[in-house]
């Protein structure tokens, strides 16, 4: 098993999940973040930080259209260690439906500490 992150990431990116991984897993997008499948060792740690509740297990029916994209934007992203700064309008973002067809960006982010 591994987590996936989904679109209720998109514009909140909050990146309190950064934090606790153990193993660097994620990486960084314009708007969201992402989780590389190869990496991650399922401890679950980060689940619970997304204020978001944008981390799912892939166990998870919710995952299943996102497993692709953690992949593929995974291997293109820069990784992120450190939480940067959510954007200023992420609470208003929180929870806000169907976000990745109009505020998806595959454009990579920066690590900013």
């Amino acid at each position: 098993m591994t987590y996936v992150v989904t679109e209720a990431c998109i514009k909140c990116k909050y990146m309190d999940c950064v934090e606790v991984c153990p193993v660097d897993c994620f990486y960084v997008g314009e708007n969201m973040l992402v989780i590389n499948p190869d990496e991650c060792i399922d401890c679950g740690v980060c689940e619970p930080e997304c204020p978001a509740e944008a981390i799912v297990p892939d166990t998870d029916p919710a995952a299943g259209p996102w497993m692709g994209l953690n992949r593929e934007y995974s291997a293109k992203w820069p990784n992120i260690t450190r939480k940067g700064t959510p954007p200023a309008d992420a609470d208003a973002w929180n929870g806000v439906p169907d976000k990745f067809a109009q505020h998806f960006s595959p454009e990579p982010g920066e690590e900013k500490p």
